[in-house]
């Protein structure tokens, strides 16, 4: 008996240390980048370098503010990442509740043609895109941003593919016969089937949006950035301040952690949600 406890227990012991090696090396740089923020640029030629925290945190941080408009930029990726991730949650969903469950003509092409979008690369659309923001007169505002985020493929498919499944047709039925339209049928039958799939695209969609360079770099100002066009901003100098990079990309990571925080319950409810039903 005692052998076979110790045959059962090495697996265990394996697994452990496997997980223990992962966390270790996922959170290693995170906390690299700590220690960097939070010393002198100086810091960094040392040998062995330092691996405990500084004490200029906090200065590195003021400085960030002092060097660049950041307090601006993180306003500005808090409006465009929020209205992004509302409006693709919302067709999204809408459009997944049509082709998943609606029966109309054209809706297998329709969601073919959507998906097809996804194998187009975004840099080919660029040019034409900048023109369309020169003739609407929103290059340098934050519409040019926002406009041509509010409805991904991506979004569509991930919300049709969850709801063919999640969502019982027999369900939809009986509120068909209870008198619902599809527009009830959607916001009290569909929407709360949908919250956890919902909450998994509006993470990974914020995240996204926060983390856009390309095109906010090309249709905004500098003096009217997003945050990672002013993160950029602090890394152009001719000798590279890492301390300070690192500095505003801590304060930058902030905001996508408290959008786990608040989300990561219900993912994680989600995700036990359809182990159980399987």
């Amino acid at each position: 008996m005692t052998g076979l406890r110790a045959r059962g227990s090495l697996p265990h012991r394996l697994t452990h240390l496997t997980l223990i090696g992962v966390a270790f090396f996922s959170a290693f740089p995170i906390y690299w980048s700590v220690i960097v923020a939070s010393q002198d640029n100086g810091a960094m030629a040392e040998v062995p370098p330092p691996m405990v925290p500084g004490g200029n945190l906090l200065a590195n941080i003021a400085k960030v503010f002092d060097t660049a408009p950041f307090a601006l930029a993180l306003l500005n990726s808090l409006i465009v990442a929020g209205s992004i991730t509302l409006s693709v949650v919302f067709f999204s969903t809408l459009a997944g509740f049509a082709f998943a469950k609606l029966r109309f003509r054209g809706r297998t092409l329709l969601l073919g043609l959507t998906v097809g979008t996804m194998m187009i690369p975004t840099q080919l659309g660029i040019i034409p895109l900048y023109m369309l923001m020169i003739k609407l007169h929103w290059t340098g505002t934050l519409y040019a941003v926002i406009a041509p985020a509010l409805v991904n493929a991506f979004g569509v498919f991930f919300m049709t593919q969850y709801l063919s499944r999640a969502l019982p047709t027999e369900l939809l039925e009986a509120a068909r016969v209870d008198g619902c339209g599809n527009w009830r049928l959607f916001w009290h039958v569909v929407a709360p089937v949908a919250r956890p799939a919902a909450a998994v695209l509006g993470m990974l969609t914020f995240m996204t949006a926060w983390n856009d360079y390309f095109w906010p770099l090309v249709v905004l100002t500098p003096d009217d950035p997003t945050v990672q066009v002013a993160l950029s901003a602090l890394a152009s100098g001719y000798v590279q301040d890492f301390s300070l990079g690192l500095a505003g990309t801590a304060v930058a990571t902030l905001p996508l952690v408290l959008v786990f925080a608040l989300l990561g319950k219900r993912i994680i409810g989600g995700i036990m949600q359809g182990a159980v039903k399987g």
